[in-house]
C-alpha cells in the first residue's frame, strides 16, 4: 500500500496576506493589512497573533511552506504592506494607553513582550535559513521601523520616511531598535536617532547605511523581484555569510525581555501631559497619518 503523504496544517491568517512563488526562487510574500476604513497598518493583538503563528509554523516545519501538495524550503520572505503610504505605524497606541489608564502592567508587559518575540523570530529564525527583505513603500516608524531593521535587507522606495517617534511621549523603542539599528550604524549613531523624534528619509537613511536599497516610487515589488534574481545566482555563499552576521551580531531574546521590562515601568509611570501626547498620536495612527 502506497503511503499518504499528508502535508502539516498550516496557518489561515485573516489579518496577514501570505503569497508563495515556488517559480520565483522560493519567495514567500507576507503582506501587512490595510484597514477596510483605509488606515495604515500597526501592530494590534490580532495582527501580532497572525504573524506569530505564521512565523511559529515555518519553524516548526524548517523554514518551509506548502506548495502542490508537498513542503518546499523558503529561501525568501518578503515583509510589505497593502497600504500605499504606509507600511506600518508600529504599537498599537491606543492599546498601550488603554492598559496605562487601567494600571495594568502585566497586559502592557505580555503584548509588548509578544512584539520582541515576533521581531525576535522574523531576525534570528529566518536568517539561519532564509533572507528577509523588507520591502517599505511608505512611512515605517516605531515598531514598524524596527520591523524593517529586522529583515536582513530593506528596500525602501524613494517616498519612503523612517522614524522613532516614542521619545514625543517619554518613551523609547522595545523591541530591538537600538540592538538592530547598533547592528547597522554603531550604538552611539543608534542612540541619537532612537532620542531625537526626527523623521528621516530614504535617501538619508541610505547615505548612513541604515537601509540598503532605494528604488522609484511604485517600482518596489519589481525592484524586490530582481534583486532576489541576482542575489540567487550565490545563494549559498551569501546565505553563509549571512548566518556568519548571524553569529556575531544577533538579537538576544533575553536582553529584548529586560529592555520590555524597563519599558513597561517606564510606561506606566508616565506622565498626564504625555499620556496627552500619546493620545493624540494614537488619534492620528487611527486616523490615517503618520507623525508631523
Amino acid at each position: 500500500m502506497n503511503a499518504v503523504h499528508v502535508l502539516p496544517q498550516f496557518p489561515s491568517t485573516r489579518h496577514v496576506e501570505t503569497r508563495f512563488d515556488a517559480n520565483a526562487n522560493n519567495t514567500l510574500w507576507l503582506t501587512l493589512p490595510k484597514s477596510i476604513d483605509g488606515s495604515a497598518p500597526y501592530f494590534s493583538p490580532a495582527l501580532l497573533e497572525d504573524l506569530m503563528s505564521v512565523l511559529g509554523q515555518m519553524k516548526e516545519h524548517g523554514v518551509s511552506w506548502p506548495w502542490n501538495g508537498f513542503l518546499k524550503p523558503i529561501h525568501y520572505t518578503v515583509m510589505k504592506s497593502a497600504h500605499p503610504d504606509f507600511f506600518s505605524l508600529g504599537g498599537d497606541l491606543a492599546y498601550f494607553h488603554d492598559c496605562i489608564n487601567r494600571r495594568d502592567s502585566e497586559a502592557l508587559r505580555n503584548y509588548s513582550l509578544g512584539c520582541a518575540d515576533m521581531i525576535h523570530d522574523w531576525s534570528s529564525m529566518l536568517g539561519t535559513e532564509a533572507t528577509s527583505i523588507a520591502l517599505v513603500q511608505g512611512r515605517a516608524l516605531g515598531g514598524g521601523f524596527e520591523a524593517a531593521l529586522a529583515a536582513d535587507l530593506i528596500v525602501a522606495e524613494e517616498h519612503a520616511e523612517f522614524g522613532f517617534p516614542e521619545i514625543l511621549f517619554g518613551l523609547f523603542p522595545c523591541t530591538g531598535g537600538m540592538s538592530l539599528l547598533a547592528q547597522r550604524i554603531g550604538a552611539r549613531a543608534a542612540e541619537r536617532m532612537l532620542g531625537d523624534g526626527r523623521i528621516y528619509s530614504a535617501a538619508a537613511l541610505k547615505k548612513l547605511g541604515v537601509i540598503d536599497e532605494v528604488c522609484p516610487k511604485g517600482q518596489g515589488e519589481q525592484f524586490v523581484e530582481k534583486l532576489i534574481s541576482t542575489h540567487a545566482r550565490q545563494r549559498m555563499a551569501r546565505l553563509m555569510l549571512q548566518r556568519s552576521r548571524h553569529r556575531i551580531a544577533s538579537l538576544d531574546r533575553t536582553e529584548l525581555h529586560a529592555i520590555v521590562d524597563e519599558w513597561t515601568e517606564t510606561a506606566m509611570n508616565l506622565s498626564t501631559q504625555q499620556l496627552r501626547v500619546m493620545e493624540a498620536l494614537f488619534m492620528m495612527q487611527r486616523g490615517r497619518a503618520g507623525v508631523s
